[in-house]
């Protein structure tokens, strides 16, 4: 579907500022959104808000449907009356630039228990009825989500592939035993993805009414230690007896790297998928519709053919494409949800096929301006040759920052492309050049990433896809988000044609 020209920040919450040591959707949420409402922005876009485990990638989720309690407000909490200023007295001395992901999981938690307990016992009529009612509004993902959480924490193996026999396989009498013995725990879960949809909405609600629109962000693949792996096993392509995957997601060999990317994900079974008319996914795009307005479709091409590697294989060498049916998929989510407002992440590999799909359906791809200067005059991201029916960025979350880009990462070839593609410098530096070249592009949308917007270095990074460990923990502080910043973000809104 076309989108109208309009623009906006990249930034995940867990990026806020606040005395907890990691963002949540308190204050500092509804002061970003203000920033945003003030500098004539109309779009913020997110990554996937889902409970994350090893390496704390919003990319490696427990689930595809929930939401991650690290990013429940405390404050809020503590206004229902389920904490108490006590509770939030003695907060730790945490790092303010970035999260200690460890230490704030460590102090968090037990915060998040003590307010489920007191939940239990003040908890008023109406808001037992919306427990009561979103529980049972999310019976398709809730149920076997809260379970698999309680016994992550409860077993010994907290891979659900270690567990015993009739646990990985789901035995019914099995499962009803676990769910007496953990009902505790399960509670626990589910009022934790009760108080984060209800802070999440809330917080949503008041982006809308001030004209700024959210966009998701869907993973193409699920983690494997997941609920959606375990409780669904036969949307993917696992050995039956042991559950483990017989076919794992990547990318093939290329000119970043000769042995390609081997990123272990269970590949989906399509052909039982296409037998169910896609259920899940169709259930899963409606959940995400539910809590953003636009969907960022990670890794697209997947969609249309992915890269599929036998399990066991120490690289991505051994791998062969394999056909998806993108087409049969879309044609269903439209007809069982209507309009599409897709956005499809068409970096990396991407043949005419992949373009093909894209446009079929008029999902607007991405273009990367960190990309555009390594080639000739006829580079596909070149601000001249985007297509309108694109959304334009600076760099994404997997991009350095555009200054540690340009000192770093850009080759002199690249340097030398930029200052003579702009022909002259702002006072504000080349983060700010390339603000302006995205804003000014025919693009219908571009999207800032807010560490360009503060003229940040490689130190404000979001995500090194090579690196497993050290990502996702970039935090800005109260302070920055100044009336300069605005005023220059509404000016070129309004220069460009985007407010």
């Amino acid at each position: 579907m076309p989108f109208p020209r309009t623009s906006g920040i990249l930034l995940h919450p867990t990026s806020f500022p606040g005395r907890y040591g990691i963002g949540d959707l308190g204050l500092e949420a509804y002061q970003f959104v203000d920033f945003l409402a003030r500098s004539g922005q109309r779009l913020w876009q997110i990554l996937p808000l889902g409970p994350t485990g090893f390496g704390n990638s919003p990319y490696m989720c427990f689930s595809a449907m929930a939401g991650n309690p690290l990013l429940i407000s405390l404050d809020v909490l503590k206004d229902q009356g389920f904490l108490s200023e006590d509770d939030l007295r003695d907060v730790p001395d945490f790092p303010l630039d970035h999260i200690d992901f460890e230490q704030v999981i460590a102090w968090k938690i037990p915060l998040l228990r003590k307010a489920c307990e007191n939940f239990k016992q003040r908890v008023s009529k109406i808001q037992h009825k919306e427990f009561e009612g979103f529980c049972r509004g999310k019976v398709n993902w809730l149920e076997d989500y809260a379970l698999f959480m309680a016994l992550i924490d409860t077993q010994e193996a907290t891979t659900w592939t270690d567990w015993p026999e009739e646990l990985r396989h789901r035995k019914p009498e099995v499962l009803e035993y676990w769910r007496l013995q953990l009902t505790d725990q399960i509670f626990f879960h589910q009022f934790l993805q009760f108080e984060f949809f209800r802070q999440w909405s809330e917080l949503k609600l008041y982006a809308n009414q001030q004209n700024i629109q959210i966009i998701g962000d869907i993973p193409i693949y699920v983690a494997h230690n997941s609920a959606d792996v375990w409780a669904h096993p036969e949307n993917f392509m696992l050995d039956p007896e042991t559950g483990k995957a017989t076919e794992v997601a990547g990318v093939p060999p290329d000119y970043f790297s000769v042995t390609g990317q081997l990123w272990g994900n269970p590949i989906y079974n399509w052909k039982y998928l296409e037998s169910t008319r896609f259920h899940w996914w169709v259930w899963r795009v409606r959940e995400i519709l539910a809590h953003a307005d636009m969907i960022r479709i990670d890794h697209f091409r997947g969609l249309e053919s992915y890269w599929s590697v036998p399990a066991g294989e120490p690289t991505a060498v051994n791998g062969k494409w394999v056909k998806a049916p993108g087409y049969a998929l879309f044609e269903t989510i439209r007809e069982e949800l209507g309009s599409l407002p897709i956005i499809a992440e068409d970096l990396g590999y991407i043949d005419q096929p992949v373009l093909d799909l894209r446009d079929h359906f008029g999902f607007p791809g991405m273009k990367i301006l960190h990309f555009a200067f390594g080639s000739d005059g006829h580079n596909a991201y070149l601000p001249y040759n985007v297509l309108p029916n694109s959304v334009i960025y600076t760099g994404t979350h997997d991009n350095n920052t555009t200054i540690g880009w340009y000192n770093h990462d850009a080759s002199n070839y690249e340097r030398d492309r930029v200052q003579k593609y702009l022909g002259c410098n702002s006072p504000y530096g080349i983060a700010w050049d390339l603000i302006r070249l995205a804003m000014s592009s025919v693009a219908h949308q571009a999207i800032i990433p807010l560490q360009d917007v503060f003229n940040l270095g490689a130190d404000a990074r979001m995500n090194t896809p090579s690196k497993a460990e050290g990502n996702w923990g970039w935090r800005y502080r109260n302070e920055a988000l100044t009336d300069d910043y605005s005023n220059r973000l509404k000016e070129m809104a309004i220069i460009y044609g985007r407010y």
